[in-house]
């Protein structure tokens, strides 16, 4: 006899919201997808952070704030230049 599998207990979101930690972890989430992303595509177009940061007119540094996925205090317009010299499109939407 087969049994059917439901779910049980809560979602992992619901557990992150009762420890009160799901808007960190969403946020910090999305920085390292971003980060993530920004390195596969320089890698795929075999850009080096030297040349990355050249191209968006700013230091080295400043891309590897960019690049750090723990760094989540990094301005839209930073990722949408950093998007744009890839030849790539920001796109962010708000879910409900």
């Amino acid at each position: 006899m087969t049994e059917k599998k439901g779910r049980i207990g809560s979602s992992f979101e619901d557990y992150l919201a009762e420890q009160g930690i799901l808007e960190e972890t969403s946020v910090i989430t999305v920085k390292r997808i971003l980060a993530w992303q920004l390195e596969q595509a320089m890698e795929k177009r075999q850009m080096s952070k030297s040349a990355m940061a050249r191209a968006m007119r700013t230091s080295r540094s400043q891309l590897d704030r960019i690049l750090d996925p723990e760094n989540d205090h990094i301005r839209l317009d930073t990722l949408n230049t950093a998007a744009n010299v890839l030849g790539l499109n920001l796109r962010i939407e708000l879910v409900g």
